[in-house]
């Protein structure tokens, strides 16, 4: 019987996750995993292309680290940074990702497995400019807008070697810096 139980949730596990492909951005030709969650398409990678018009954030102002961990924006420039046919993702969107998504080796996971999201802990650029949190933890914009000045955003944060991820709450926003549009953090982008 356990062994039926154990065996039935690994198969709902995997209906949810579907193998990862390949999506070539046209832009600029930078290839990205593709990884299937709940229905959703999502770039298994954080986004690298330059907006045009837009400053160039590599982590650390080090355009080495695009290969790695992509490219940081800030939120009026994530919205309009990926392909067509894709889209920055809703808040409503990463809660989803999270609740199918919660062994911990596909979070931080490479590869061509199915469960490999592959978080890059690449840290971020405050909003008075500072690079932090590289190898501790990853910030992704979300589409949701909360009013002019802030937005939500997903965060994946490495405590005592476990991961935590949460979206941030519109509440929160008096209490926290992190939702403020001019900090710069990475993208994911969803298929529409």
């Amino acid at each position: 019987m356990k062994k039926t139980i154990v065996l039935l949730a690994a198969a709902l596990f995997f209906i949810n996750l579907s193998a990862q492909e390949k999506f070539t951005d046209s832009r600029d030709g930078n290839s990205y995993r593709t990884v299937t969650v709940a229905g959703v398409t999502w770039m298994a990678e954080n986004l690298k292309y330059i907006v045009p018009g837009s400053e160039k954030n590599y982590f650390d102002n080090d355009p080495n680290n695009a290969h790695s961990y992509g490219v940081l924006y800030d939120w009026k420039t994530a919205v309009k940074a990926c392909p067509d046919g894709w889209r920055l993702p809703s808040g409503e969107e990463f809660r989803t990702l999270a609740g199918n998504f919660e062994v911990d080796e596909a979070w931080a996971g490479k590869g061509s497995g199915p469960v490999s999201f592959d978080i890059r802990l690449g840290g971020m650029q405050d909003h008075e400019g500072t690079f932090t949190e590289m190898d501790e933890s990853a910030y992704f914009w979300t589409a949701t807008e909360y009013n002019d000045n802030e937005a939500e955003y997903f965060s994946y944060i490495v405590l005592n070697s476990h991961p935590v991820v949460d979206v941030s709450r519109e509440s929160d926003v008096q209490d926290i810096h992190g939702s403020e549009k001019i900090n710069k953090y990475s993208v994911r982008c969803v298929k529409n």
